[in-house]
């Protein structure tokens, strides 16, 4: 291969390097299919090439700069993340779910340099700008020869090159910061979670402003030398269609596309054949998905983790996954997970404790707050967790979700993932609302599937049904039926929203 930007013997270590690599072994292997376009790893690297030189020649992009992307799923995304890497920049993908004022904040806060857009975002991506950063058209990466002659500086593989912002469900988003070297402990996790060789084809349909759909599959499948195709948003349909069309070996999914893809009318009928297993994660996934999955004889395994942790931490891999339904899995082989007490300390074997997590694929920090976040090196998730007799993990709930009840402990996601596999519950939630005799009590709110009879889901038939399978005082004591839940821009139930609404509905007046 030729150019400029071949990295030289020195950081052989970093991103662009392995991608090189593999396009000098293998020019002519399919790398990304996108749009109707396949990209070789050959071509995948000298697209990849020349966006190096524009982002240092054309737009003057230096080591530390911040680059950041507002669009849809894009090709241009991968190709400038190892132009970022090879650069010394930071690679920054909004989320174009946000608001413009959300967005402005984060521009500001992150104070980017250059904002690539599509055409569907170009005028939220002036206002997130904001007039404080260059704009352009992600298509200009890579649509002029590039100019020659740009000397680049040795990047170090602790470099930072991947600023994401969490979903702000707590507070306002934070920048956790990742390094080249971060990335590629997390790719080595995803390896190792997978089983990952590069005869894998994965198909990529979650958005990649998140690090679960760039970080847990994409970016590992390419750094592999697997082939990926990219979708520039979820479809269940196109799922579908590209399972029977592209043949995938390995998917991601969340639960709100888990549902989708089950719902659809051609889930019955779809050939599933070439998926040797699917992970899931974000947040609780419903039995009754695992189980729909694993009758169709593919394994949908788990990947625990977070913004802050790569966020490849715990994983249940593919050959587990029928055995430990619901379970998070194991630590991958490169991370220390500990399950603290109030006082830090590791809880006994199946006692509840929060789940720490430290390692190499743990950020570095949160943009702007260098000495917050990761106190000795932990990272403190704020999900409460157990282990079994094996080690097996299982997380039950957020440490701000958790229910005290007449002195109990209620933890909701127990009593989520029996509610969610009654007949006409599309989806739930529980939270915890203040009470005069318990100080709290459970409340179950149900978003009804379509056509379900609401007398079904009325308190009593509804405490009926759980009844058999938890304990009676984690019983609801109130169901209230929404035709939606709040959620955040990346699809996790905001609770605290949905309390807020609760209590408030309970006042006088």
């Amino acid at each position: 291969m030729s150019g400029i930007a071949r990295p030289g013997a020195t950081g052989l270590g970093t991103l662009p390097a392995m991608l090189w690599a593999h396009a000098e072994a293998a020019p002519q292997r399919p790398a990304l299919h996108y749009l109707g376009r396949t990209f070789s790893y050959g071509k995948l690297w000298r697209r990849v090439e020349r966006a190096i030189a524009h982002l240092a020649a054309t737009w003057g992009i230096r080591p530390g700069d911040r680059v950041g992307t507002l669009c849809l799923n894009h090709e241009l995304q991968l190709v400038l993340l190892f132009a970022c890497a090879r650069v010394g920049a930071m690679f920054v993908p909004l989320n174009y779910r946000l608001a413009a004022a959300e967005l402005l904040a984060i521009a500001g806060q992150a104070q980017l340099a250059m904002l690539f857009h599509d055409d569907a975002h170009a005028v939220l991506a002036q206002e997130a700008c904001g007039g404080r950063c260059s704009l352009a058209h992600i298509d200009r990466v890579v649509d002029h020869p590039s100019p020659y002659g740009v000397d680049f500086p040795h990047v170090p593989d602790d470099a930072p090159l991947l600023l994401a912002y969490t979903s702000g469900t707590t507070g306002k988003p934070k920048g956790a910061v990742h390094t080249q070297a971060g990335l590629l402990a997390n790719a080595r996790a995803s390896w190792w979670a997978h089983g990952m060789t590069p005869d894998d084809h994965v198909l990529s349909v979650l958005p990649m402003f998140h690090v679960g759909g760039l970080c847990i599959q994409t970016l590992p499948a390419l750094l592999a030398g697997a082939r990926v195709t990219l979708h520039d948003r979820f479809a269940p349909g196109a799922w579908l269609d590209a399972l029977a069309q592209a043949r995938p070996s390995l998917s991601l999914m969340v639960p709100a596309t888990l549902r989708a893809v089950l719902a659809h009318p051609g889930w019955p009928g779809a050939d599933l054949s070439s998926l040797r297993g699917v992970m899931a994660g974000s947040s609780t996934i419903p039995l009754s998905y695992i189980e729909a999955f694993h009758a169709r004889g593919v394994p949908l395994g788990q990947v625990y983790g977070a913004t802050e942790t790569g966020p490849v931490s715990v994983v249940l891999k593919l050959e587990d996954a029928m055995a430990r339904p619901g379970y998070a899995g194991w630590p991958q082989p490169e991370v220390e997970v500990r399950l603290a007490g109030a006082d830090g300390a590791e809880v006994p074997q199946g006692e509840v404790g929060e789940l720490w997590v430290r390692g190499a694929n743990v950020m570095c920090g949160y943009w702007g707050q260098p000495d917050k976040g990761l106190p000795h090196g932990w990272f403190h998730s704020g999900d409460l967790a157990h282990r079994d007799a094996d080690g097996c993990i299982e997380v039950v709930g957020r440490s701000k979700d958790m229910i005290i009840s007449g002195g109990e402990n209620i933890y909701p996601a127990e009593i989520e993932n029996v509610l969610v596999g009654l007949p006409g519950v599309q989806e739930c939630a529980v939270v915890g609302v203040a009470d005069a005799r318990w100080g709290e009590v459970p409340v179950a709110v149900i978003v009804p599937a379509p056509g379900a009879p609401r007398a079904a889901l009325a308190p009593e038939p509804v405490r009926e049904a759980l009844a058999a399978r938890i304990a009676r005082f984690k019983l609801p004591r109130e169901v209230v039926l929404l035709d939606d839940l709040p959620r955040s821009a990346l699809g996790k139930v905001l609770k605290p929203q949905l309390r807020a609404m609760l209590e408030a509905s309970r006042q006088p007046g």
